[in-house]
């Protein structure tokens, strides 16, 4: 059975967002998947506990608007990772 970061390899090269079990929201670039690691370039890594925009709206600002970069590169614990989407499937509600 292949690894989780084989089946997000399909992903590389691609805007996505990344979804964590902490109040990190990551969104960027893939350059990278292990079983490990995820890495991100120009990403935004969003804390969302200091806003009171909910996620999901700042997702969709950000799949309307582009991402809003603070960060060259990023890596992502892969035991972190809840879900992991291309931005442009976003959903507009």
């Amino acid at each position: 059975m292949p690894g989780e970061g084989e089946r997000f390899r399909a992903l590389i090269g691609q805007k996505v967002v990344v979804d964590t079990d902490s109040h990190s929201l990551y969104i960027g670039q893939l350059e990278s998947a292990d079983d490990a690691i995820l890495e991100l370039s120009d990403a935004d890594v969003h804390d969302s506990q200091t806003t009171t925009t909910p996620r999901d709206v700042y997702i969709i600002n950000t799949a309307n608007f582009g991402i809003k970069k603070n960060r060259e590169r990023v890596l992502v614990r892969m035991k972190r990772v809840l879900s992991i989407s291309r931005l442009s499937e976003v959903t507009q509600y």
